[in-house]
């Protein structure tokens, strides 16, 4: 399968952002970050439901975050052979919440960590990364891996919910305060973003914590 636009579109690129299926920890509301749990059956039985559907797309690049949750969700989309890896999609670094879970961490750091899941710019777990940071890094890999595919061909980037999040809310250039407009990304859900070329905001989203794919829309005034 390769999305096409209307006929009124020119060909454009587009990116399909995956995240991972479920681990141990996600079931038990642990902080991951950049710590590296594997998938769980459940997580395993999510990865193969999502490849059921999204290996019908025709991906001229699919990169991973290098934390094998990812890694493995890749694999199990399109094989092994055509992931490649780039620390630019990591989780965010949770600092010291890392391997804690959220009632552990409320108990102590409840002020910060409410902050935190209102999208608020503050560094988790005292020296972990900002969403701000985050964003920055992620939206780096994007750019320069959608350098490498021509228009009318699609990217798939396979990644964290923290991260995927941060990295959207910057694409498509929503101010800091609204990023938490954004709702929480299911494990092995994905999102689907359009290039609009020639425009003051480059990207479009089309999809957004998604199990299927969309159906073609020729507009909204039609």
């Amino acid at each position: 399968m390769v999305f096409s636009s209307s006929r009124r579109d020119p060909i454009i690129k587009k990116i399909v952002i995956l995240r991972h299926g479920r681990t141990t920890w996600n079931a038990e509301r642990r902080f991951q970050g950049q710590e590296d749990p594997p998938l769980d059956e459940v997580g395993i039985a999510q990865a193969i439901k999502a490849a059921s559907i999204l290996n019908s797309i025709e991906y001229a690049k699919v990169v991973s975050s290098d934390l094998i949750r990812a890694q493995k969700t890749a694999e199990m989309v399109v094989g092994s052979s055509r992931v490649e890896t780039d620390i630019a999609f990591r989780e965010t670094h949770c600092g010291n919440w890392q391997g804690r879970t959220w009632p552990e961490i409320e108990k102590t750091q409840a002020d910060q960590l409410a902050a935190w899941s209102l999208s608020e710019d503050i560094r988790p777990g005292e020296t972990g990364e900002t969403r701000s940071e985050v964003a920055q890094r992620f939206t780096a890999g994007i750019d320069k891996y959608i350098s490498e595919i021509e228009p009318g061909q699609t990217l798939l980037v396979v990644t964290h919910g923290g991260a995927a999040r941060a990295g959207i809310s910057q694409l498509l250039g929503l101010p800091k305060s609204h990023w938490g407009a954004l709702g929480v990304l299911s494990n092995c859900s994905w999102s689907l973003l359009s290039e609009q070329p020639g425009k003051d905001q480059r990207w479009r989203l089309d999809e957004y914590n998604a199990g299927s794919l969309p159906e073609p829309a020729i507009g909204d005034d039609v």
